[in-house]
């Protein structure tokens, strides 16, 4: 056995400097995180903080998207989807899903014809032990082009300046477009009758390292129906739970998974700007939901739908609002689960 030769003179406080640097490298890189060194940086902690109601944050539930129903299915790959993505998830087979139906809103008492903007959630699982998890909207844009914009349209919307949304939609006229479609297009009595849209941009790598840049959107086998907004207010405060629940109980819903390719130029980091409706779009399947069960038994509940989650052959883009999700939805995460004494377990609303 060979004798340590002892560093040489000097060597010593030379280390110790370098592993102080390091140590100190790494504390400034979680106060940078935390927005500690530059207060006005928004953070995922201040991003989620202002998702809370003006009657206090829900204890338990998700920040956002709080009120939702629980679904079990599958996606029905037809392998069209192979020559876009190597994910395995597009290749020709059925692959268990488990997914949520959601409406946009903080507090999940809100009466679902409130609600303007509805969700739809999945984690698909693929045989090699990868999964995909999404994130959609049934809006066909999202309000703002940034994180930094979003943040400060919570701060706009929570200010109690009269000028003060005044003052950001002149900062961002892509929320006209926003308004536009909330104001006009017509609402549905169903989940079942909901587009819905990834709005994020994603790069999908097929198995010879070809690569596009691409949205998708579930669209469904129901015809939508126009319902006025006064008539689903009349249905009761869970119209769509009971809705959902029948249809899914009488048949399983379809929707079709269609892939939006984009073409060059196509504004891929701004989920606010639409691609125009001649893109090359590619239908890889099919979404079925067989089984609604509540949120609070569900399979559904203690998933973290976080957006970054996927396989190989799918990344994220140029687009900063999936990374940004994915650290907003940690925190709600965190914080929900902490909270868990808080949350009603059975459907009935009794803790256990």
């Amino acid at each position: 056995m060979m004798d340590r030769q002892p560093p040489p003179p000097g060597s010593t406080p030379i280390r110790l400097l370098l592993i102080a640097a390091i140590v100190a490298v790494i504390a400034i890189a979680f106060a940078w995180t935390a927005g500690w060194l530059t207060p006005a940086r928004v953070t995922p902690a201040k991003l989620v903080d202002n998702l809370a109601p003006p009657a206090g944050v829900a204890l338990g539930f998700r920040r956002n998207h709080a009120k939702g129903i629980c679904f079990t299915g599958s996606f029905e790959a037809n392998g069209a989807g192979v020559d876009l993505s190597k994910a395995q998830i597009l290749s020709k087979g059925s692959y268990p899903v488990t997914g949520r139906f959601n409406l946009a809103v903080a507090d999940p008492k809100t009466a679902d014809a409130a609600s303007r903007v509805r969700g739809l959630s999945l984690r698909i699982q693929s045989p090699d032990g990868q999964e995909w998890r999404s994130a959609m909207l049934d809006a066909p844009f999202f309000p703002v082009a940034t994180p930094q914009a979003f943040y400060d349209l919570q701060l706009a919307s929570h200010s109690k300046d009269p000028n003060a949304m005044k003052t950001f939609v002149a900062a961002h006229p892509e929320l006209g477009a926003f308004g536009a479609w909330a104001g006009s297009a017509p609402f549905t009595g169903s989940y079942a009758e909901n587009r819905f849209n990834s709005l994020n941009s994603f790069v999908f790598t097929n198995a010879q390292g070809q690569e596009q840049t691409v949205r998708w959107s579930f669209v469904p086998a129901a015809a939508p129906v126009a319902v006025p907004p006064d008539e689903l207010k009349e249905r009761g405060p869970d119209f769509l739970f009971k809705d959902i629940t029948d249809r899914v109980a009488s048949a399983p819903q379809r929707w079709t998974f269609i892939v939006t390719v984009a073409n060059p130029g196509d504004p891929t980091a701004e989920p606010s700007k639409a691609w125009p409706d001649d893109r090359r779009k590619v239908e890889v399947g099919t979404l079925l939901v067989s089984k609604i069960e509540p949120e609070p038994d569900g399979p559904c509940r203690d998933i973290n739908f976080d957006p970054t989650v996927l396989p190989s052959g799918m990344r994220t883009s140029d687009d900063p609002f999936p990374a940004a999700r994915s650290a907003a939805y940690a925190v709600s995460f965190n914080r929900r689960t902490a909270e868990e004494k808080d949350y009603p377990r059975t459907a009935s609303g009794a803790k256990p």
